[in-house]
């Protein structure tokens, strides 16, 4: 039966939604049995609160939905998971301090006599990990010892156990590996097959078109288009997204390349790093790739302060000099500053304003007599809502409230008020749609232009390779070579990325090997 004959599994009727302001307005959609439907737009279009309506997590200002025939208006995201609507968010759902398997079934752990059945529990948690490519990792290890990635595809892992007849993935393929995506997709193709709907959000449009049969896509809170997907290419889909047309390259403008502001020599840290060197010039974008657990957030977190390092030292300024540092706060002091791929937990505080999110570090700014300024906060953080174009309703609306873009903008806005000559970025446009990734963009042009130093983490090549100047890649932990704009092609950047598992796995696999100099 074709998706046009069939009755919807899901329906949505007039469904809108008011905080400060609207956000969602008129919304009327369906979703088909075994169904793959795309939605997207741009950050603020309003994606995260439709989804969220539908898994339960928000309250609708107006509307109805109908689920299996049934009027449909679930209180909270448990009841919507007790019927059948899972969704994975970009905001992880796991306890860091439980294991891969508790988390997995922590609403159905395995009895036996009172006691929880820790063989039972270990073979069941085997099996759904195995769906999602995770057979290489031991179900005991605690999911705070994880990567990004990995915490991801055990979210989706456990919303597959289980009777699950509409499934949301938000941004799923934003920091997994090519072959993590290929698992998920078969088991996409395997879902569809036995009859569940899923709601795919992403802003990249080569995957949408790969896995969905319809197109959602919304803009400014209103619905613009919800139709097959092949009608529609790349170019078009972006034009209703952003309602203008955006090209395939930045101008980064007139740029003075300077000295050297930041050397990094021989850093390592046991298991992550290994005697990594490099240096970036004031005015430059150096850019950093590698597979997931090559171990880039970890070098960003060296320099910055985070994590101790065994060996290396880092030297910044003008003229170099080393500087020790113990904790980011050393960090700040010597003028570097990080924007963390983790802007939820450890670069916001989501239950407080905008304006004190970007009052966070510049207090001494705003204070007076050791008293900060309610006046002076809110200016502060209005130039910086006008500078970011950030989508609000003012400084004092909750950073909880905006959309993925405008958060990590937020987080950007703060460290703009500091005058940090090193700047490091670790994923800085993650979930974030086209329209606001040329903001960024833009935005680390005019950094450049300031003569400040960049150091971006990005899991997408092709996105390195429009702004940077330079490109390192990580490999296993080491940096295997670097890359200037006139040599690099995405086959070179690939083939460094793999280079330093396969020299390790030669190691392992040939004892002779391991003497060789």
């Amino acid at each position: 039966m074709s998706a046009s004959t069939q009755t919807p599994v899901l329906s949505i009727s007039d469904i809108g939604k008011t905080y400060a302001q609207p956000v969602l307005g008129g919304i009327n959609l369906s979703l088909m049995r075994g169904e793959v439907l795309a939605l997207t737009g741009e950050n603020g279009a309003g994606k995260s609160t439709l989804s969220k309506i539908i898994g339960g997590l928000v309250i609708p200002t107006t509307g109805t939905m109908v689920f299996n025939g049934s009027p449909y208006a679930p209180q909270s995201r448990g009841e919507a998971e007790r019927l059948g609507v899972r969704m994975v968010m970009q905001e992880l759902n796991l306890l860091p301090t439980l294991t891969v398997a508790e988390n997995l079934f922590l609403d159905n752990l395995p009895r036996r006599a009172g006691w929880i059945d820790r063989k039972r529990l270990r073979e069941e948690a085997i099996k759904a990990m195995a769906q999602v490519g995770l057979d290489a990792i031991d179900p005991d290890t605690l999911v705070g010892d994880l990567g990004i990635g990995h915490q991801q595809m055990v979210e989706i892992a456990r919303n597959l156990i289980g009777d699950c007849r509409v499934l949301i993935l938000d941004e799923p393929t934003a920091m997994l590996t090519s072959r993590e995506v290929e698992m998920l997709f078969e088991q996409i193709q395997r879902l569809r097959a036995e009859g569940v709907s899923i709601i795919y959000i992403s802003h990249r449009l080569e995957e949408l078109a790969r896995v969905s049969q319809r197109i959602a896509v919304l803009r400014d809170g209103r619905l613009v288009c919800a139709e097959p997907i092949s009608r529609y290419d790349s170019e078009q889909l972006v034009t209703l997204m952003v309602g203008r047309e955006l090209g395939e390259h930045i101008d980064m403008g007139q740029r003075q390349i300077g000295d050297v502001v930041l050397a990094v020599n021989k850093l390592s840290r046991k298991g992550k790093v290994q005697d990594v060197s490099f240096n970036v010039r004031a005015g430059e974008i150096y850019g950093i790739s590698g597979l997931i657990g090559a171990g880039r957030t970890e070098l960003l977190r060296l320099i910055y302060g985070a994590d101790r390092a065994d060996s290396g030292t880092v030297e910044v300024g003008r003229p170099l000099r080393p500087v020790t540092l113990r904790s980011p706060a050393d960090a700040v002091e010597h003028g570097i500053a990080l924007i963390t791929e983790d802007r939820k937990s450890e670069g916001l505080l989501m239950t407080q304003s905008i304006s004190a999110n970007i009052a966070l570090g510049n207090m001494a700014n705003i204070s007076r007599g050791g008293v900060v300024s309610a006046e002076d906060e809110r200016a502060l953080a209005q130039r910086q809502i006008d500078a970011m174009r950030i989508r609000s309703a003012g400084p004092s609306q909750l950073v909880s409230e905006l959309s993925g873009g405008n958060q990590q903008k937020v987080v950007i806005g703060r460290w703009l008020e500091r005058d940090c000559p090193v700047m490091l970025f670790d994923e800085p446009t993650r979930g974030i749609d086209v329209g606001a990734k040329f903001d960024i963009y833009a935005l680390l042009a005019e950094l450049t232009r300031q003569g400040r130093a960049l150091v971006v983490v990005s899991s997408d090549l092709r996105e390195l390779m429009l702004i940077c100047d330079r490109i390192g890649v990580l490999s296993a932990g080491r940096l295997i070579e670097t890359f200037d704009r006139d040599n690099w092609t995405q086959d070179r950047l690939l083939a460094a990325a793999f280079a330093g598992y396969q020299k390790r796995d030669a190691l392992i696999h040939d004892p002779a090997l391991r003497t060789a100099p």
